[in-house]
């Protein structure tokens, strides 16, 4: 596979990915060009490999982390929350997803990592670990750790954090 195959295949996954551990879109696009442009030279080598997507994610989370480092890149992202919408809004659910996001993005960014990998990219512990260079126990427990503050930071929020159960009776 040639790198322009690649980007033209797997490059919007790579961006939402980047959105999801910088939580910044337009800081998100420029860090997929950074890992890209890193990754070109050496693509021939990349695909020698056999798991160019694992290799490009691992490049994507440490340039996300090695940005962070940097003295002049600690401003914080915040969004418009604006008014919230009723329960019987059309956008409801998209406001919901959208809060639930920014309770994410303000965890720590291993955790933040293995959240995205885990429910957005739906990749296996395994892979996360490879992704991360950790074991597959690290991995589990910071998912566990992120799950905990999200549904306590819900729970303080005033949303259910048990499951729920819709109109038609159907657990969701």
């Amino acid at each position: 596979m040639t790198f322009e195959e690649y980007v033209l295949a797997r490059g919007p996954a790579l961006v939402r990915l980047a959105r999801l551990l910088v939580r910044d879109a337009h800081r998100a696009d420029d860090l997929v060009q950074e890992v890209l442009a890193r990754a070109y030279p050496r693509w021939a080598r990349i695909c020698r490999t056999d798991q160019p997507d694992r290799y490009l994610r691992r490049m994507l989370v440490n340039a996300s982390r090695s940005w962070w480092r940097r003295r002049a890149n600690h401003e914080v992202v915040v969004a418009d929350v604006g008014d919230q919408p009723g329960w019987k809004d059309i956008g409801t659910e998209a406001a919901d997803r959208e809060a639930l996001w920014r309770l994410v993005s303000v965890l720590p960014d291993r955790q933040r990592a293995v959240l995205a990998l885990r429910y957005y990219e739906d990749l296996d512990d395994a892979s996360i670990a490879a992704i991360l260079g950790c074991s597959q126990a690290t991995v589990r427990t910071h998912a566990m750790r992120a799950l905990a503050a999200v549904r306590a930071q819900l729970g303080t929020a005033g949303w259910p954090t048990g499951p729920t159960r819709s109109e038609n009776g159907r657990q969701r």
